[in-house]
């Protein structure tokens, strides 16, 4: 059999490694996936459910003699992780991550590896509010966007690689500059997700209604409010502490729109508001044409365990 890779070693072992395992396994991608997780738990849960061939206690040990490292932790934690394995990285090796900023990880990543090492960022449009090793499933990159943002004289063929990976997982691919990146995620999943956070927290503090009364009279609006809130908090952490001038940029879009929205409510200017909401409504159409949701429940999909949402 022709593997694409022929060993891939996940650090991290999570929701997205733990969906790419499987997807590899699926279409016979790789000849061995081997992994890394700081918690034994996840590391024990890894090896039990065939996530991996192999799991080491140790980031360095998984690297060792792998032509695919994937980055799979939080956007905070990759400069010490890409700082424990360059030692130990074989030449010619692609390094890539899945994190949702890409400025931030290059910055901190790219000056501990060594001569030799293909360093393409990525990351997988894709997910939901679940995480753990147990979490994965191998459909989860099927007709979503995996952006790359190769840097400057990247080696091409290392790239194509890896595209070729992703696509043979049901993804699709896209190449743009880093900054643009995380100027298009702050828009569309950065700051959605504050304004989500943001609205269940007020929900928490407005004592006139009660938490019995949130949980039991939960509008469509204010449960994709809390599934989305429920999101991995180390995560989101650390992408708004490291996108944070694009994440600032668009909330203050966004308050200044807000602004006119109340006003328009507040002077009674109905056509103000329907004009509005017909404009932002063609983007949800727009959206549905794309292929990026259905009517259907988690974009189609299903998993065991329970329903999954889209991100």
């Amino acid at each position: 059999m022709s593997f694409l890779y022929d060993r891939v070693a996940l650090i991290g072992l999570g929701l997205i490694a733990g969906s790419m395992a499987l997807a590899m396994r699926e279409q016979g991608l790789a000849r061995e996936i081997v992994g890394h997780a700081r918690s034994a738990d996840t590391r024990a849960t890894a090896l039990e459910i065939g996530l991996v061939d192999q799991v080491f206690e140790t980031a360095a040990e998984a690297v060792e003699g792998a032509d695919l490292v994937v980055l799979a932790v939080p956007v905070g934690a990759m400069a010490a992780v890409a700082e424990e394995i360059a030692p130990r990285l074989k030449p010619g090796v692609t390094v890539t991550d899945v994190g949702s900023v890409k400025q931030a990880v290059v910055t901190e990543v790219l000056p501990h590896l060594p001569e030799g090492v293909h360093f393409i960022p990525g990351h997988p449009l894709a997910g939901t509010e679940h995480s753990g090793p147990r979490a994965g499933f191998a459909t989860l990159f099927r007709n979503r966007w995996w952006l790359f943002t190769p840097l400057e004289g990247a080696d091409e063929q290392a790239v194509s690689r890896l595209e070729s990976l992703v696509q043979a997982m049901g993804a699709k691919t896209e190449r743009m500059d880093a900054a643009h990146h995380d100027l298009v995620l702050a828009v569309t999943s950065h700051t959605p997700h504050l304004i989500a956070y943001t609205m269940v927290g007020v929900a928490d503090h407005l004592k006139r209604v009660t938490e019995s009364e949130v949980v039991q009279y939960s509008a469509a609006g204010f449960r994709d409010f809390t599934r989305i809130a429920a999101s991995d908090p180390t995560m989101w952490r650390d992408v708004f502490l490291q996108n944070k001038d694009a994440v600032l940029d668009i909330l203050g879009r966004f308050t200044e729109e807000l602004f006119v929205l109340q006003r328009a409510i507040r002077m009674g200017d109905g056509q103000h508001l329907f004009d509005y909401f017909t404009r932002t409504r063609a983007i949800r159409r727009g959206i549905i044409e794309a292929g990026q949701d259905t009517s259907a429940p988690d974009f189609g999909r299903s998993q065991p365990g329970g329903e999954n949402a889209k991100s």
